[in-house]
């Protein structure tokens, strides 16, 4: 595809004309290269949200016009987030939850795990599909190669040696580093050959890439899966969990009360349906719809668009990038072969603190993105190769509530809004930090490790709605 400096997908997504304060007094469009942690909201998603909430009312609770509508839109949306990623509606079930996090927490607590099961986790995950299993049974993690890609060698062999204790394997689909797309429906067939189920963390993969769980019957299905809206330019507080549905039938739900039950009297119990039973108190409706809305959009507008669109924008900026003096990109950093990873490219600056570069590029070039290590500390300390002997004495430093030297990355990640032009900005700024040319004079703040420049202040209260 040629490059192109304008983006039609850019003008389904709402805020793009934002303009915010730089150092100096003037005003700047605001670029959003945070992708990877929360993406902004889709115009159609806030259109169906402001429909619906009309006729707003209580789910699975009310006989009125306004419960019946919003009980079918909340039953819809569950329908929908199953087929969206090719699940198995007979023998898996869609539960909604506030986010991937809460997701993995509760498929952690309701997997009959012991503590002498064996979890295998990638290196590459994000805290949410790491430290739920920490606490359930004893988690073995696969290692990397230099580029940060999953060492399939290392996973074989811990399949072997730990056979039969091992009780699952957690995968992300990817990673929110580095970008790269683990093949896990090759790791899906390998962990049914050792007889156990996998969990695939697809909060990274869900907007970018098409996922299709498969049918139970088939040895590359995905056992369970978790996504998240706000992710997905649905902000509104719903993910999404779906697994084999025996699991969840079987024994008491880790969250008790409203919503979860058929029945109670003084002394017994009866548990209600799937999902209910699993979804505790007031559901959020009005995330449900967002989420639908969101889903509906992926379905119009199609993958095929989304892949070409991030996949120019991955190949133009490992280009540009690597033009610069001084910097180090990690993961693969071939621009010619972006096929196989997302849009998040994580780097460094010879000189500069990952925290004052990002300091600069918000400051003075209004470039949002995020820096540190991306709730993945066991990855970033791999990819970053951090000696053991520095690692425990960062460890004290933050004991001591000093952050200043904390290790990361400075993260660009894409979405569907950005542009070539956007990265063209970010290449101009990137060279006048290895320059050295920057206006401000950045102090950082040992107590939190974030940079400012000395002197500017922000009203942040002018931009509250309240």
């Amino acid at each position: 595809m040629s490059r192109s400096r304008s983006n039609k997908l850019r003008n389904d997504i709402a805020g793009i004309n934002v303009k915010v304060p730089v150092l100096g007094g003037s005003y700047k469009r605001f670029i959003y290269f945070d992708n990877a942690a929360s993406t902004p909201p889709l115009k159609s998603v806030l259109r169906a949200v402001e429909e619906f909430m009309p006729y707003y009312a209580s789910v699975h609770r009310g006989s009125g016009f306004k419960s019946l509508v919003s009980t079918k839109a909340y039953e819809e949306a569950h329908r929908l987030a199953g087929e969206f990623v090719g699940a198995d509606l007979d023998n898996q079930t869609v539960i909604f939850l506030k986010n991937t996090t809460e997701a993995l927490n509760k498929l952690a607590n309701r997997l009959p795990l012991k503590k002498d099961s064996i979890v295998l986790c990638s290196l590459l995950e994000h805290h949410s599909n790491d430290l739920p299993w920490r606490f359930k049974a004893k988690v073995v993690h696969i290692e990397i190669d230099g580029e940060g890609r999953l060492d399939e060698q290392d996973l074989e062999g811990k399949f072997e040696k730990y056979y039969p204790r091992v009780a699952l394997l957690a995968m992300t689909g990817a990673s929110n580093i580095t970008g790269f797309l683990p093949p896990i429906h090759k790791y899906a067939r390998l962990a049914h050959q050792y007889g156990c189920p996998i969990v695939v963390d697809a909060a990274q993969l869900a907007p970018h890439r098409p996922i299709n769980m498969k049918k139970a019957s088939d040895p590359e299905h995905i056992d369970y899966l978790t996504y998240a809206g706000h992710k997905m330019y649905a902000p509104f507080g719903t993910a999404v969990l779906i697994g084999d549905r025996e699991t969840f039938l079987s024994g008491d739900p880790d969250q008790k009360g409203g919503g979860t039950v058929s029945i109670v009297d003084r002394k017994k119990v009866v548990w209600a349906h799937l999902p209910n039973k699993e979804e505790a108190g007031s559901p959020n409706a009005v995330g449900a719809v967002a989420l639908a809305a969101a889903i509906k959009y992926f379905r119009r507008v199609g993958f095929k668009k989304i892949v070409s669109h991030e996949r120019q924008l991955v190949k133009y900026a490992l280009k540009r990038m690597q033009e610069i003096d001084g910097i180090r990109i990690y993961g693969d950093k071939r621009a010619s072969l972006p096929e196989d990873r997302l849009g998040s490219v994580p780097f460094l600056m010879e000189g500069e603190p990952h925290g004052k570069v990002a300091a600069i590029l918000s400051y003075e070039g209004g470039i949002g993105l995020r820096n540190g290590c991306f709730c993945a500390n066991p990855f970033m300390q791999a990819l970053l190769k951090i000696p053991p002997k520095k690692l425990k004495q960062i460890q004290q430093q933050i004991r001591e509530s000093y952050r200043a030297e904390v290790p990361g990355t400075v993260r660009v990640s894409f979405g569907l809004q950005n542009t070539t032009r956007e990265i063209d900005h970010l290449i101009k700024m990137l060279n006048i930090i290895s320059e050295g040319k920057y206006k401000g004079k950045y102090v950082v703040n040992p107590r939190t490790g974030e940079y400012r420049p000395k002197g500017f202040k922000l009203d942040l209260h002018a931009f509250l709605p309240f």
